[in-house]
Order: C-alpha cells, then sequence, then structure tokens
C-alpha cells in the first residue's frame, strides 16, 4: 500500500471506479456469450450485493466518518457527522428515485415522474441510479486518504481497495440485471451489451467527483463519507433486498446477503 500512498488521490478514484465498471461490463457481456443465468443465481447474487455493499457502508465508511469526528473537536457531539451525512446520504437518494424515471426489470410500471421514455431506457436508468452511490463512495474512500499521514493514511487506501474490489464483485449481477431485460425487450445482443455497460460509467464520474470534493474541503470528510453509506443503504433497502426475493427464492437471496457482508467484512480487515 505504500506505493499508492505515494499517488494522487483522484487518480486512484478513477482506477478503483473504472475497475467497477469494468465488472460491470463483464456482467453486462453475458448477453453476448451466454444464455440467461438462472433466476436462483441472480436472486443470490442480488442477494450478495446487497451484503457487500451493507457491509462496505459501515467498514469503509461510517466507521471511518466516526473516526474522525472524534479527532474533529465534536466532543460529546461526535455523533454529529456520521448521522447528518448518512440521513443526507439516504435522503438525497430518495429524492433522485422519486424524480428520476426509471423501471426496474421484474415490474411493469415505472418509477419517477411520468415520462413518454421507452421502458429500455428506464431500465438502463434503474441500475444507473444504483452505481451513483457506489462510485461516489469508492471517490470518497480514495479522497479520504489525501487528509491522513502514516499508517492511517495507509489503512485508508487499504480500506478504499476493498471497498473498490467489494463493490466491483457485486457489479457483475448488476451488468447482467440491465444487459438481459434489453435483449429480451428487442434490442440486438450488441446493443444490450453496449447499454449494460454504460450503466457503469456513472461511477468513474461519480468517483472523481467524490474525490475531488473531499480534498478541496476536508472539513466535510467525516460528512462525505457518512453521506456515501447512506445512500448506499437507501439503494439495499429500496431495491437490492426486494428484487433478490421477488421470485420467491428469499432463503438463497439470504444467504447471498450473508455471503456478501461476510466476504466484504474480510476484505476490509485484511485490506484497511
Amino acid at each position: 500500500m505504500e506505493w499508492m500512498a505515494r499517488q494522487n488521490p483522484i487518480v486512484l478514484a478513477l482506477v478503483g471506479t473504472l475497475f467497477t465498471w469494468f465488472v460491470t461490463a463483464l456482467g453486462a457481456a453475458v448477453v453476448v456469450f451466454a444464455k440467461k443465468p438462472s433466476q436462483k443465481f441472480m436472486d443470490a447474487s442480488l442477494g450478495m450485493a446487497a451484503g457487500v455493499m451493507t457491509a462496505a457502508s459501515f467498514w469503509s465508511l461510517l466507521a471511518p466518518s466516526i473516526e474522525m469526528a472524534e479527532h474533529s473537536g465534536y466532543g460529546s457531539l461526535k455523533w454529529i457527522p456520521p448521522l447528518v451525512g448518512f440521513l443526507l446520504g439516504a435522503a438525497v437518494l430518495r429524492v433522485i428515485d422519486k424524480l428520476l424515471p426509471h423501471m426496474h426489470p421484474d415490474l411493469k410500471v415505472a418509477e419517477g415522474v411520468k415520462t413518454s421514455w421507452q421502458r429500455s431506457t428506464l431500465l438502463i436508468l434503474a441500475i444507473t441510479i444504483h452505481n451513483i452511490p457506489e462510485g461516489l463512495a469508492v471517490g470518497v474512500a480514495f479522497g479520504a486518504a489525501a487528509a491522513m499521514t502514516g499508517q492511517e493514511q495507509l489503512a485508508q487506501i487499504g480500506a478504499a481497495v476493498a471497498l473498490a474490489i467489494g463493490i466491483g464483485l457485486q457489479n457483475f449481477p448488476e451488468g447482467a440485471a440491465v444487459s438481459l431485460p434489453l435483449r429480451r425487450e428487442g434490442l440486438s445482443r450488441a446493443k444490450a451489451f453496449w447499454y449494460g455497460q454504460l450503466s457503469g460509467m456513472v461511477e468513474p464520474v461519480a468517483g472523481v467527483l467524490g474525490a475531488l470534493a473531499v480534498i478541496a474541503m476536508s472539513a466535510i470528510l467525516p460528512y462525505a463519507l457518512a453521506f456515501a453509506a447512506g445512500a448506499m443503504i437507501f439503494v439495499v433497502v429500496e431495491e437490492l433486498v426486494p428484487e433478490s426475493q421477488r421470485n420467491g427464492n428469499v432463503d438463497l437471496a439470504t444467504l447471498g446477503a450473508v455471503a456478501g457482508f461476510a466476504i466484504m467484512m474480510t476484505l476490509d480487515v485484511a485490506l484497511g
């Protein structure tokens, strides 16, 4: 990790989120190279994604936010930055979810404001909403390292790397969750793949913006980390958990969530 500490955090954020996008593209490529995965596999994968994001929200984001607040002069009010940031992150995602038109693969009714957009566009936007907080979380995690030194900095970089790996792992089923329904909508395999991977391109953008924000305004760092955690937890509870259990594979989805949580916890403890 020492050589990474000498790199520009913005570059690290870009590389990390390009990795998460690449895994999204691999998932989208399922539509080109293979038949549709079984529904049980998809539900277990979505459960795993929920577990990864839940664990990442605490170990890679909320825990550092709480620790920074403890050393930032808040005294007995050290709970304010993580709480405010967490609630604000969830609130912002709620507003986006309420306003931006989108549609989930297994549902017939679009969410958000009424629009005449095609169903395929709404399917892409549904996953894009998921990817915004994921990219933001990775970017903020790498950007946070710029405000640290020594072993603390190395630990934060390790946590950011673990977060990028965890988000990348759970992006595979998300990529497939875009391209496969688009194929069913009548798009060619090439177009379904293109739009599937395109849904992940928002992650490098969000990652770089997140890193830039916390580097430029280091005072908001505890809030920013908790903000990313709140946004991810909103996605987990509002989208991933219901989607993973919608087809009746509740036990598989639950086991997937447990496995995802364990994987992300192990990555963060080992690298962070």
